[in-house]
């Protein structure tokens, strides 16, 4: 009898020696995990802010101006760094990255328009004349027609700035009329609207990432590229182009974006930080930009040879692009005749 207790008395003791193992390997656990935890806190949470501007672009000078101005906002154990000169990622894949997370904030232009062709509004060529013009219908295209697109792509617009009226350089000959573009393989960002801009004027588009072009001009794997006077200098294409045409062909907006879903698990006091100093920014974008383009006129005309194109020459040869816009792109006359303050855009029927 003692015998048969005992045994029994001896499986009870090893069976509870088992389950406080259990326990006792779940509290160590829990204990890493909350130390990890810790050590996070601690080191806070690295927040960045991803751009292809190079060194002395407008690009760089906003980031940096929006990082000091949020990092003044952020609760405490938040960070945000600008990292540019496409170190997180060509233009496509800061796109991809932030619907993932990886990168909490970044800057996009052409690259909108492969989200979907309602970005391709501005696009279209000698559309935008001035920056009266942009900041009078810019809010009105975002609110109405662009804020409802990025939303069903993932994405969510948190304000409009500037990437600028481009312009062209290349190493074969001044572009003044639109038969001086044919034949030349012109650098472009990826977007469908902008090559068939180039192709409807005899060019050879080449979409490439901006941190690639330099050494293809160099190499003379192509003869041009268009850019805001800003990313020529910061990308030093003066080095390696000869002639630069004042063309401003297109104006291009600079998107603020996020992620909507990572952009929503952010807490409330760091998405506000972020939204309203994105919206508070614009001001001193535009009047930044303006007076970094004023002064790189004199410095790009010293190491490349400048002329002005005929701008009237060039909206001819370009205008089928606007009833393309039209035909193809689900309320693109009503956002047309947004942009030119008309009840029904002209050329476009």
């Amino acid at each position: 009898m003692w015998s048969v207790t005992g045994m029994k008395y001896s499986r009870y003791i090893e069976r509870l020696c088992r389950i406080n193992r259990r326990q006792l390997l779940a509290v160590h656990c829990l204990i890493a995990v909350m130390w990890q935890f810790s050590c996070a806190q601690a080191a806070g949470v690295q927040l960045y802010f991803a751009h292809n501007g190079g060194p002395g672009s407008l690009y760089e000078a906003c980031a940096n101006e929006f990082a000091k101005r949020v990092n003044a906002k952020l609760p405490k154990g938040f960070h945000l760094t600008a990292a540019g000169d496409s170190t997180l990622g060509d233009n496509t894949a800061i796109l991809e990255r932030l619907k993932t997370g990886q990168i909490a904030i970044g800057l996009s232009s052409t690259a909108m328009s492969t989200v979907s062709d309602k970005f391709g509004i501005f696009e279209l060529p000698f559309l935008i004349r001035d920056r009266a013009q942009i900041q009078r219908v810019s809010q009105t295209l975002l609110d109405r027609y662009l804020q409802p697109e990025a939303h069903k792509a993932g994405y969510r617009v948190l304000a409009i700035w500037e990437n600028g009226f481009r312009h062209i350089t290349n190493n074969v000959r001044p572009i003044k009329r639109p038969e001086d573009m044919r034949g030349l393989k012109v650098r472009i960002p990826k977007g469908p609207w902008r090559e068939k801009m180039f192709k409807a004027l005899g060019a050879e588009p080449v979409p490439m990432a901006l941190h690639e072009t330099y050494a293809a001009l160099r190499a003379g794997q192509i003869d041009g590229e268009e850019n805001p006077l800003q990313q020529i200098k910061g990308q030093k294409f003066g080095e390696v182009q000869r002639y630069l045409t004042f063309s401003e062909h297109v104006y291009t907006p600079a998107y603020v974006i996020v992620g909507e879903e990572p952009f929503a698990k952010l807490p409330p006091p760091v998405q506000q930080a972020l939204a309203t100093s994105a919206v508070e920014m614009q001001g001193w974008v535009y009047q930044t930009a303006l007076r970094i383009e004023s002064n790189l006129i004199d410095e790009l005309e010293e190491k490349m040879q400048t002329n002005q194109l005929d701008t009237k020459a060039f909206a001819i040869a370009t205008r089928p692009l606007y009833g393309e816009f039209v035909r193809t792109v689900e309320g693109g006359a009503k956002m047309l005749a947004i942009v030119t303050g008309m009840s029904e855009p002209e050329g476009v029927r």
